[in-house]
């Protein structure tokens, strides 16, 4: 364990990367949706302020085609993560507003987990 890792579970497990989960349903087939054309532009638009919020980012897309699941993970060192969080998640709010006005996009949510590589 990391001198900066943050134990759990009675130390059987610990983290020192969190990370900031955006996600949503999208529709039609992975293929051809337009949907999900759209937000790969978006994400596009917004990469590079995405990895401008700390040196050691780690940035991950998921895409499900059968739950029409899309996530994108920014994943960032303990240290970074307060003052990210102080920030609002930058560039959170506008990310997500922009992506909930995505024509068939819906169950835009978010979430804070920890995210190691093991």
């Amino acid at each position: 364990m990391s001198t900066n890792s943050v134990p759990l579970a009675n130390g059987a497990m610990s983290f020192d990367r969190v990370c900031r989960e955006w996600r949503c349903k999208y529709t039609g087939d992975k293929a051809t949706s337009e949907s999900l054309e759209a937000i790969s532009k978006l994400v596009d638009e917004y990469l590079p302020q995405i990895k401008a919020v700390s040196g050691g980012v780690t940035v991950n897309r998921l895409i499900c085609g059968s739950c029409l699941d899309f996530k994108l993970m920014t994943t960032v060192p303990l240290e970074d993560f307060g003052p990210w969080e102080k920030s609002g998640y930058a560039p959170e709010e506008e990310f997500l507003e922009k992506l909930k006005a995505i024509e068939g996009v819906s169950q835009v949510e978010t979430q804070t987990i920890t995210n190691m590589v093991i």
